[in-house]
């Protein structure tokens, strides 16, 4: 919404001050928070950030409240009315997740995952998926090579296209690697900037990219606009 996207929003959140929190933050930035429940009796899911002094951090995932929505609610028409493209993650259920690539599938949507955190992802599930974004770390979980430089990026982004038409790995201070089957790997360099902390860049990457992408940006734009959102998050 941030990045100019008109953005509708299934979930859940608890009873809890963090689910008021995180309403009224999405309220607050243009979101349509009207098909988000509110489950009683559960905390709200957080990714609880560990970082170090360098800025990087790594997370403990609680799904909480997310594990409770009921996945026939993604069947509601209106949700995919219009819609530019559907963003998954994986703090969700693996049956919440696969009802909104069908449903999205079923109404003509493009289906992107931001595979954070990594997990196994069964056929059906990955047939279902358009665009596949994973950072380092993922890449190289999904792919069992070390992914330390854009050079080892392409390489996992052309062995994941063997599974996903539509392929961006990024990689941090090395930069992003974009990839639709059939073309050249696009590469995307890097912005320097004095890094205050890594944490959320991935999901303002996955947001800025879907709001390009959605508005029919060509694939290298999409890329670098998200690339450039991202550098401003980690530096602020």
């Amino acid at each position: 919404a941030k990045a100019g996207a008109d953005v509708r929003m299934a979930g859940a959140v608890g009873d809890d001050d963090f689910g008021q929190f995180l309403l009224a933050n999405l309220l607050s930035a243009g979101v349509d928070a009207s098909r988000i429940d509110r489950v009683e009796g559960r905390g709200s899911g957080m990714s609880v950030a560990i970082s170090d002094s360098s800025g990087d951090y790594g997370a403990v995932i609680v799904s909480g409240a997310n594990t409770a929505l009921d996945p026939r609610s993604l069947d509601d028409p209106t949700l995919w009315r219009d819609a530019g493209v559907l963003i998954l993650q994986n703090e969700m259920p693996d049956a919440v997740n696969l009802a909104a690539a069908k449903a999205a599938r079923l109404a003509g949507v493009p289906v992107c995952l931001n595979a954070a955190p990594h997990r196994a992802l069964t056929d059906e599930f990955v047939a279902l998926v358009n665009i596949m974004m994973v950072n380092a770390i993922e890449a190289e979980q999904f792919c069992g090579c070390p992914v330390g430089d854009i050079a080892s990026a392409v390489s996992a982004a052309g062995l994941l296209s063997s599974r996903f038409a539509t392929v961006v790995v990024t990689a941090g201070g090395d930069g992003v690697v974009g990839l639709q089957r059939g073309h050249e790997p696009v590469v995307v360099p890097a912005i320097p900037v004095r890094l205050v902390s890594t944490h959320g860049a991935g999901d303002v990457f996955a947001g800025t990219f879907a709001a390009a992408f959605a508005a029919g940006r060509p694939f290298a734009v999409c890329l670098d606009l998200a690339n450039k959102a991202a550098a401003r998050h980690v530096s602020t």
